[in-house]
């Protein structure tokens, strides 16, 4: 929501932002300091003394770390958030085969060391790396009679003749897809992202991913200042006490005694209980630790992914660290939150595989969220709800929803450069250097 009310803005609409929070992000807020997470998942008592002083928290509700070429990064270089926060690189992706965690194999040199594969597997991977690599949609001589609409992805490891472990961390820890149902599909969206993670990691060359210090909550605080640079007001503290309906279309919102009318609106789906429907549930654990984990080569940050063969589930589970080299936890301590989408009625036992790696754990925070998407795609009514946050550990999944709302408010597609043009029009290119 924040995104948008920046992006909105900048196209030039009048935005009046509102929070019933005291902060900004809503649920995707980082809770400062450490005593109010207490009170949040309703701990008795206060930290222990050995947690250092609670204003050195900032602690993410939902983990999440950014592709660096990934949609967000471009939306904050178009945007120039990027001048609100800064980013450090995490410093390693592992993923989990037969009980024990291993780096995902980067770039050649590392394939080539990695002992997640034998020595001919080795060398068919390193094949099929370089295929991508090349692999250009537009350019058919680099397709090798693989059709990117209609060859399915199994098709395609199968022409590099690649074993089940390797096929397992490509779909799931390169182009991270959280299930199987990849497979059967055409490759050429597989292909494109594992392209992604490649050219993200090239950037930096730790891992492609970026995470903001102080926290994830500095994104939506940076969206909030774009949109009042842009003339948008914000809010927080704002209860909402009806939204107000003419004719089946949106026209203010009631807070307060007072109406805001508006011809739009965006919103989550917790505002709209009857125009949205479960679609699941995710389990998130925040996990305290005095350690990095073991077996990362003492990582201050890193993620890792279970894929689901390797622990019999249908979805895949995740783990992000970091720690207090991002400014979100006191010196000496890790946080460690592992998410995956519940499969069963006892969800807690469906993260112990992540849970065990991460022992001794000091503190843990355990939520069970319902995953909720719109029943109304808002062509009649004119409002826009967004889809509840994933278990999936990068903005790639919320950008689309972005994308999505906005095609459906505008009519048109959401294109960055157009973006860009509209700034320049506001700012003018000489400051931008």
């Amino acid at each position: 929501e924040c995104i948008l009310s920046g992006i909105m803005s900048v196209n030039g609409k009048k935005v009046l932002h509102m929070d019933r929070n005291s902060y900004y992000g809503g649920e995707s807020a980082s809770i400062t300091p450490l005593e109010d997470l207490y009170k949040r998942f309703n701990l008795p008592g206060t930290p222990p003394e050995s947690m250092g002083r609670g204003r050195d928290w900032n602690v993410d509700l939902i983990p999440k770390f950014l592709m660096a070429n990934g949609q967000l990064v471009k939306m904050l270089l178009y945007t120039e958030v990027t001048r609100y926060l800064d980013f450090k690189v995490i410093e390693g992706s592992f993923v989990y085969k037969g009980g024990k965690i291993y780096k995902v194999p980067s770039t050649e040199a590392e394939a080539l060391a990695s002992s997640l594969m034998g020595l001919f597997e080795k060398r068919r991977f390193r094949k099929f790396l370089v295929y991508v690599a090349n692999f250009d949609e537009n350019d058919p001589r680099t397709f090798e009679g693989v059709d990117p609409k209609k060859t399915t992805m199994r098709d395609v490891y199968k022409k590099f003749d690649l074993g089940q472990d390797v096929i397992d961390f490509t779909g799931h820890a390169l182009a991270l897809y959280r299930t199987d149902d990849y497979l059967d599909q055409p490759c050429q969206e597989t292909i494109n992202r594992i392209k992604l993670y490649s050219e993200s990691l090239a950037r930096y060359g730790k891992s492609p991913y970026l995470y903001p210090l102080y926290g994830l909550g500095e994104l939506p605080q940076g969206f909030a200042r774009l949109s009042a640079i842009y003339g948008g007001t914000y809010m927080l503290n704002k209860p909402i006490e009806e939204i107000v309906i003419e004719n089946g279309k949106v026209v203010g919102v009631k807070s307060e005694g007072e109406v805001a009318r508006c011809k739009q609106l965006i919103c989550d789906p917790s505002y709209v209980s009857d125009r949205v429907t479960k679609v699941g549930q995710v389990i998130r654990v925040i996990c305290i630790l005095s350690h990095p984990i073991k077996n990362t080569n003492d990582a201050n940050s890193c993620q890792i992914i279970i894929p689901q063969n390797q622990v019999n589930r249908k979805s895949d589970i995740y783990v992000c660290m970091i720690s207090s080299a991002h400014n979100v936890a006191a010196q000496g301590k890790y946080i460690a939150i592992a998410s995956t989408t519940v499969e069963t009625a006892d969800p807690e036992k469906e993260i112990k595989p992540a849970l065990d790696l991460l022992e001794p754990i000091e503190q843990k925070f355990v939520s069970i969220s319902d995953l909720f998407a719109p029943t109304d795609l808002g062509t009649e009514s004119q409002i826009f709800i967004s889809r509840t946050y994933d278990a999936t550990t990068h903005f790639e999944t919320t950008c689309d929803d972005i994308k999505d709302i906005y095609k459906r408010m505008m009519g048109s597609e959401f294109d960055f450069e157009e973006m860009k043009r509209k700034k320049n029009d506001i700012y003018g290119e000489e400051e931008q250097q």
